[in-house]
């Protein structure tokens, strides 16, 4: 059945006109039907497949925020899309967990205390930057796989809620994670999932030419 339909795509079910169907791959591939898994038509230098990273994580970081935007509106939430995402920090104390990690690296670094005025544009800045990096380490492993496949997000996207159950606890931001319900540990999963998934999509798109 497979060397039949192949057949006729190859221009076989059409004597009189053998380049009749010959188009159809190429639409399909358009299409992004036939592209996963096929081998790209150019390497990937290594500068390439870090910018495509970067672009990828973003990607993927818009995604996962959306998951959980539509998480908070079905919960009863009701600020806009752009209030939730940007809310306001006043401190350090209300600061998300990626801006703690902003404030102790500072802090380390300069051996002085960050003011708490910076804690919302810290905390900003540090959870668009944490996506966008580990984007640039999955464009650097996609980018040396011979048949890319945008699948290959949802292994990276789970080492990803791994990664953060594994060091957050050391600094003290997280609990071990035995001591978290499954549904809270579900519930990070799979907005990590989609966070690997629209990372790994969106490098597939813009990396397989």
């Amino acid at each position: 059945m497979t060397g039949a339909i192949l057949y006729f795509l190859e221009g076989g079910g059409d004597s009189a006109n053998p380049g009749k169907h010959r188009q159809l791959p190429e639409v399909v591939e358009v299409m992004g039907i036939m592209t996963a898994g096929r081998r790209r038509r150019r390497p990937l230098t290594p500068l390439s497949a870090v910018v495509d990273g970067v672009l990828a994580g973003v990607a993927g970081t818009v995604c996962m925020d959306a998951t959980r935007y539509l998480r908070y509106r079905r919960t009863g939430g009701t600020d806009s899309p752009k209030d939730w995402e940007f809310a306001p920090v006043e401190d350090w104390e209300e600061a998300p967990d990626p801006g703690k990690v902003a404030k102790r690296l500072l802090e380390g670094f300069t051996q002085r205390e960050v003011p708490d005025r910076w804690a919302w544009l810290l905390s900003t800045a540090m959870h668009w930057s944490y996506g966008s990096a580990w984007g640039a380490l999955y464009g650097i492993a996609a980018g040396s796989v011979r048949r890319p496949n945008p699948l290959l997000g949802l292994p990276f996207g789970a080492a990803v809620c791994a990664s953060a159950y594994l060091v957050l606890p050391q600094a003290g931001l997280y609990q071990q994670v035995w001591k978290y319900s499954p549904k809270t540990l579900a519930d990070d999963l799979s907005a990590h999932l989609v966070f690997g998934l629209g990372a790994g999509t969106c490098f597939w798109l813009i990396s397989r030419h």
